[in-house]
C-alpha cells in the first residue's frame, strides 16, 4: 500500500497518521515493499506498508478531544405510577446475577400501551452511578411497517456508538460480533433493547461481562430464558394506581374533587397508562370540564377506543392495532372472532367452536402476543382447558376488528358455534349429573357442534358453575342474535347446577329470557318448562305467590291443550307453592291427587315425587307414622325408576321420621345412606340437611363433640351452597350455640 494512503485494522483498532514534517528519503525497493508478519499474532493487529511519520494505533473508543468516549443514549425517563413491585424484582435479579458473576438480561413485555418502556427507563436511569462506561438504546421496531430492525445494522449503530469510525466497522456480521464483545467485555454498560419481535432478533445483542441487558416487547419471549433472562410481566393498574396515575396527569386537584368519577373513568380505562394518560391529557387540555364528562364519552363500548386518542399523537387503537397487524393471518382470525365471545372468559374448547378447529398453537400465539390473559382455572393437566380472557379494550378492539375484516356471515356462523358449544356442553352436564330430568329437544346450528368433556358428576357441575357467566350471556345473547330457540333449552340445560347450588338470581333471569323465547316461538312445551322450573325457583327465592302464579299459568296451558300429563305434573308444583304458603292442608291435597294420576298417565317417577311432598307435610304436622309410610313408597318409587338423587332425599326423609319416634338405629341407617349419596353428587344443600339431621341424633345418643362436627360440617355446605341465611342454616348455628353453652358433665369417679 503507498505511504500516503492508508493503513489496515483488525480487531477494532484504530491506526492514524501524522504527515512528516519532510519527504522521507527512499529506502531500497526489497526494503520498502518487504512488511510481514509471522507466527502467531494476539490482540489488535495492524498491518501496513511503509509508513513514515509518528504512528498513534487507539481502541476506537476516545472522543475528538481525547478523552474516553461515554454513550448516554436512553431516552428520558418518565413518571411511573405502582410499578414498585417490579423495579424491585428487576433490582433483586440484577443483585443475584452480579453475585453468581453472570450479566443482568431481563425481559419486561405487556400489552400494547401497558407502561413497557416506561418501567424499563425507570430502573434503568438509577443505575447510571454503577455503570459508568454508558448506556446504549435501540428501538428494535417490532411493529414498524418496514419490519423488525436486523440485529447487524443495530450492532453497526452500537460500535459507532462506542466510538468506532464508520469505516472501520467490520463488513462481515461474525466479525462484527467479535468486535462489539471485545469493546463491551470491559466496560460497564446498560442496554436497552425497546420493542423487540423475538428472541432470535435480540440474542446476537447481549451484552456479556458485568453488563445490564433489559429487553421490552409485546410479545413474550420465552426462548430467552435459556440466556438466563428474567421476566416480568406488566398487568394493567389497579384501580387505586390508576387514579393516581390520572391525578398527575391533570395536576389540578379534580381527581380530589371528583373521586367518583375519577374511579368511574379508569374502569372505563380498565387500568391501561396509555388510556389513563390519555384520557387525562383531554381533560387538562379543558381545565372547565369536569370528568364526568369525559365518563360519558367513554360509556358507549363502540365509541371507546375512538375517544382514547389524541389526534396525529398517542392512540390506544392504534397502539392494538400493531399488536394485531404482528400476528400470522390465523392467529388474526381467531383473535377477531373470539371478539364475539359474549361471556367474560373462555376455555380452550369454546376457542375450538370459534374457530371450528384446533386453536391450541392459535390460543399460545395470542398469548405470547399479550393479547390474552390467561387466568388459569382449568383441569390439572389439561391444556385444552387452560383458561383466558381478554384486557377490556382488547376485547372492544377484537370486536371492531371482526365487523371491519370478517363478513356478516362468518361472524354469524361464529356466535352460533359459541352458542351451540354451550348448549351441548351444558345438555351433557345435565345428562351426567341428572339422568332423570327430561331433556326436551336441542337445536342446533350447521356445526360443527364442539362439546366439552366431563370425567364424572363433580367435574360437569363444576364446569356448569365455572362457565355460569358465559351461559348467561349466552342466554341474554340468543334472542338478538336470531336463535331464540337456544336461549330456552340452554336455560332448562342448567337446571341441575340451579337444584343443586342455587345460584337464584341467575335462575330467574335465565327462565325469565327463556320464556320470553318460547313464548316468541309459539312452543307451548317450552313455555311450560320454563313457568315450572322456573316457578321453583322461585319458591327458593322466597316469592311463593309468584312461583303459585307461574305454575298455575302452566296448568291452565296444559289443560287448555289437553296434555294430561302436563297438568298432573302441575299439581306437584302447585302444592310445593301452598306448602310454603303455610296452605298445608291444600299441599296435601294436590299431592294426594299427583301420586295417583301420575302413574296412570305413565310417569311413576312423577308419582313417587308427589309421595315424597306427601312425607314432607306430614313431618312439618308431626304425623311421624304417615311421614314414615309416605317416605318409605316414595323411596322405594325413585329407587327403581333410577332416580339415585331424589331417592336419598326420600332416605333424608325417612330417616327424619324415624328420628321422630325414636328410632335411632333406624333413622341413622337411611341418614348414612342418604349422606353418602348425596356428596357423592355433590348435592350441598342436600347433603347439609342430612348432616343437621345426623347432628340431632348424635345429641339424642349423648354425643356432643360428633354433633358439633356435624353442625359445623353442614354450615360449611350450607355456606357452599349459598344458603347460609336459610331455615336449615340458623338451626345448625342454634345447635352449635347450644352444644357450646351447655356445662361440661363431671367426670365419672
Amino acid at each position: 500500500m503507498s505511504p500516503r494512503t492508508g493503513t489496515e485494522a483488525y480487531g477494532g483498532g484504530r491506526v492514524s497518521r501524522r504527515e512528516p514534517e519532510q519527504e522521507p528519503r527512499r529506502e531500497p525497493e526489497e526494503r520498502r515493499n518487504h512488511n510481514t508478519l509471522s507466527g502467531t499474532v494476539h490482540g489488535y493487529a495492524v498491518q501496513a506498508g511503509s509508513v513514515f511519520g509518528g504512528i498513534h494505533v487507539s481502541t476506537g473508543t476516545a472522543s475528538s478531544e481525547g478523552a474516553p468516549y461515554v454513550p448516554w443514549q436512553l431516552p428520558p425517563s418518565g413518571p411511573l405510577t405502582d410499578r414498585t413491585a417490579e423495579l424491585d424484582a428487576l433490582e433483586r435479579h440484577r443483585d443475584r446475577a452480579a453475585l453468581a458473576g453472570h450479566p443482568t438480561l431481563v425481559a419486561i413485555t405487556g400489552l400494547g400501551g401497558v407502561g413497557k418502556t416506561a418501567a424499563a427507563l425507570a430502573w434503568l436511569h438509577t443505575l447510571r452511578g454503577h455503570f459508568p462506561g454508558g448506556q446504549l438504546y435501540a428501538d428494535l421496531g417490532a411493529q414498524s411497517p418496514n419490519g423488525p430492525a436486523v440485529p447487524d445494522e443495530v450492532m453497526s449503530r452500537f460500535l459507532r456508538a462506542l466510538g468506532v469510525s464508520p469505516e472501520q466497522v467490520p463488513s462481515a456480521f461474525p466479525e462484527r460480533t467479535a468486535l462489539y464483545r471485545t469493546l463491551t467485555a470491559g466496560k460497564r454498560l446498560v442496554l436497552l433493547l425497546d420493542d423487540a419481535a423475538t428472541a432470535a432478533q435480540v440474542r446476537p445483542l447481549l451484552l456479556g461481562g458485568q453488563n445490564v441487558t433489559a429487553v421490552t416487547g409485546r410479545w413474550r419471549m420465552p426462548g430467552l430464558t435459556v440466556d438466563g433472562c428474567y421476566a416480568v410481566h406488566l398487568a394493567p393498574l389497579a384501580p387505586e394506581a390508576a387514579v393516581e396515575l390520572l391525578d398527575v396527569t391533570l395536576a389540578d386537584g379534580r381527581v380530589a374533587a371528583q373521586p367518583d368519577e375519577a374511579r368511574a373513568l379508569v374502569e372505563l380505562c380498565a387500568g391501561l397508562p396509555l388510556a389513563v394518560r390519555i384520557a387525562g391529557a383531554r381533560l387538562a387540555a379543558r381545565p372547565g370540564r369536569g370528568i364526568a364528562t369525559m365518563v360519558r364519552a367513554l360509556a358507549e363500548e363502540h365509541e371507546r377506543l375512538e375517544e382514547l386518542a389524541i389526534e396525529g399523537d398517542h392512540n390506544v387503537q392504534a397502539a392494538l392495532d400493531l399488536s394485531y397487524q404482528g400476528l400470522p393471518p390465523a392467529a388474526a382470525r381467531l383473535y377477531r372472532l373470539l371478539g364475539l365471545h359474549p361471556g367474560p372468559e373462555f376455555g380452550g374448547t369454546a376457542a375450538d367452536a370459534v374457530l371450528a378447529g384446533d386453536a391450541a398453537e392459535l390460543l399460545d400465539v395470542l398469548y405470547d402476543a399479550n393479547l390474552l390473559i390467561d387466568v388459569g382455572g382449568g383441569a390439572a393437566g389439561n391444556a385444552r382447558e387452560d383458561r383466558y380472557r381478554f384486557h377490556t379494550l382488547v376485547r372492544l378492539h377484537a370486536a371492531a376488528k371482526a365487523r371491519e375484516d370478517e363478513p356478516l356471515a362468518e361472524r354469524d356462523a361464529a356466535i352460533r358455534r359459541i352458542a351451540d358449544h354451550y348448549l351441548a356442553s351444558a345438555t351433557r352436564a345435565e345428562e351426567i349429573v341428572d339422568p332423570q330430568h327430561r331433556t326436551l329437544d336441542r337445536n342446533y346450528g350447521e356445526g360443527p357442534v364442539i362439546m366439552a368433556d366431563f370425567a364424572d358428576t363433580a367435574s360437569a357441575l363444576d364446569w356448569l358453575e365455572r362457565e355460569l357467566a358465559n351461559l348467561m350471556a349466552v342466554i341474554h345473547l340468543a334472542r338478538p342474535a336470531g336463535f331464540p330457540s337456544v336461549a330456552w333449552q340452554l336455560a332448562d340445560a342448567l337446571w341441575p347446577l340451579f337444584l343443586r347450588r342455587k345460584f337464584y338470581e341467575n335462575w330467574r333471569a335465565a327462565h325469565e329470557e327463556g320464556l320470553l323465547a318460547a313464548a316468541e316461538l309459539g312452543n307451548l312445551v317450552a313455555e311450560c318448562r320454563m313457568l315450572t322450573s322456573g316457578g321453583v325457583g322461585a319458591l327458593g327465592m322466597g316469592n311463593h305467590e309468584r312461583a303459585l302464579e307461574m305454575f298455575e299459568r302452566a296448568a291452565r296451558a296444559f289443560r287448555g291443550a289437553g296434555d294430561k300429563l302436563g297438568s298432573a305434573r302441575t299439581l306437584n308444583y302447585c302444592g310445593l307453592a301452598h306448602q310454603r304458603l303455610g296452605h298445608l292442608d291444600r299441599a296435601a291435597e294436590l299431592f294426594r291427587r299427583a301420586a295417583v294420576a301420575l302413574p296412570t298417565c305413565g310417569d311413576p317417577r312423577a308419582g313417587g315425587l308427589a309421595r315424597l311432598n306427601l312425607a314432607d307435610v306430614a313431618l312439618a304436622r308431626g304425623l311421624h307414622d304417615e311421614a314414615t309410610a309416605e317416605a318409605d313408597i316414595a323411596y322405594l318409587t325413585l329407587r327403581d325408576e333410577g332416580d339415585t338423587y331424589n331417592a336419598a332425599r326420600a332416605a333424608t326423609l325417612l330417616g327424619r321420621a324415624y328420628l321422630g319416634v325414636g328410632r335411632l338405629d333406624h333413622a341413622e341407617d337411611r341418614l348414612t345412606m342418604a349422606h353418602t349419596t348425596l356428596r357423592a353428587m355433590v348435592a350441598d344443600y342436600e347433603s347439609a340437611r342430612v348432616l343437621e339431621s345426623l347432628a340431632v341424633l348424635a345429641e339424642r345418643r349423648g354425643q356432643p363433640e360428633l354433633a358439633k362436627d356435624r353442625y359445623r360440617e353442614a354450615l360449611d355446605l350450607y355456606t357452599a351452597a349459598g344458603r347460609s341465611e336459610s331455615a336449615g342454616a340458623r338451626a345448625v348455628r342454634a345447635g352449635v350455640s347450644r352444644l357450646e353453652d351447655r356445662p361440661e358433665e363431671p367426670a365419672a369417679e
